[in-house]
């Protein structure tokens, strides 16, 4: 349920329309920039604390929300190029970039083609290189890939049971529900003809951000702006459900220890030998959605990085 006070607008860029939200709040402008799957909505609750010292914004990218979903446009140059026409149309000068996951391509990519645009860059549990020997085998070897879901196949006729299924199906989602992430996700699904609740995006689109994704080459050793690195990590348990067999519970937690957090260790110790001049903050026991589970922590070390105390 949206609760957060913000204004919702539209912007034309590029032959599409894109929503943006705008919290207020007066100096240099700071722009949240949303995951996969994700709309600017996820930062209702984060935003706000920003407002007395920031003017507070957030942009959902093509595909996502109430944003157009055009069939094409999902390559990293379209996608910074839509970045960049919001903020000629808004007259924004200068920005300072706060990507979550996916935004990593986006915060980086822009930050390479339009330096002078950008005062700081900050990467929320984001900046991952995805086209690593090391991601690839991460993913083939996923047990959470083949352990099936409670809810798969299942259709539901309302919200509520369709948010209670997200819940169930993926844990991680659950330790982290709010107000924030129900009011965004009420803008990724609509109501089907036949009443079935379903997801506002399409798979393709999906296919498509996804390949983007995977196929970009990190360019942090090329941006010599301010940077912040904040990694989430040791975060397994999110991931497992009550529901799950404990032979499938070792299996995850196997799979952690293995791939997924030897694979977190190398990003850092890249992101650190790529942006030497870039802060870094790990936070133990994080979540990917590290800005709602570790609020104060990801508070914490922005405030810290953007110079300014309470």
């Amino acid at each position: 349920m949206d609760k957060s006070p913000h204004k919702s607008e539209f912007v034309s860029v590029n032959g599409i329309r894109l929503h943006y939200l705008d919290w207020g709040g007066s100096g240099p402008v700071l722009l949240f920039l949303p995951g996969l799957g994700c709309n600017a909505h996820i930062f209702d609750q984060f935003a706000l604390r920003f407002t007395d010292r920031f003017h507070v914004l957030a942009l959902t990218r093509r595909g996502h929300g109430l944003s157009d979903h055009p069939e094409t446009g999902y390559d990293i140059e379209t996608l910074t190029e839509d970045i960049y026409e919001f903020l000629n149309t808004l007259k924004i000068e200068q920005v300072i970039l706060a990507g979550h996951s996916m935004a990593h391509i986006e915060v980086s990519h822009f930050a390479v083609q339009h330096p002078e645009r950008v005062l700081a860059l900050i990467y929320l549990d984001a900046a991952y290189d995805r086209t690593s020997e090391s991601y690839k085998n991460m993913v083939a070897n996923n047990p959470l890939r083949q352990i099936p879901l409670p809810g798969q196949g299942v259709d539901h006729y309302s919200v509520e049971e369709f948010f209670a299924a997200v819940k169930v199906d993926y844990p991680g989602l659950a330790s982290v529900w709010c107000d924030a992430l129900e009011a965004q996700g009420m803008e990724e699904i609509k109501v089907a003809p036949d009443g079935k609740i379903v997801e506002t995006q399409s798979e393709a689109i999906g296919g498509a951000c996804m390949n983007t994704l995977k196929s970009y080459v990190p360019e942090e050793a090329k941006i010599k702006l301010p940077a912040l690195g904040i990694y989430a990590v040791n975060n397994c348990e999110y991931y497992i459900a009550d529901w799950m067999t404990e032979e499938q519970k070792t299996q995850v937690r196997e799979h952690f220890v293995l791939r997924n957090d030897p694979w977190q260790e190398e990003n850092i110790a890249n992101f650190k030998t790529n942006m030497p001049h870039a802060r870094v903050v790990v936070i133990p026991r994080g979540h990917h959605f590290c800005f709602l589970k570790k609020e104060e922590e990801v508070y914490a070390a922005m405030r810290d990085f953007l110079q300014f105390s309470d």
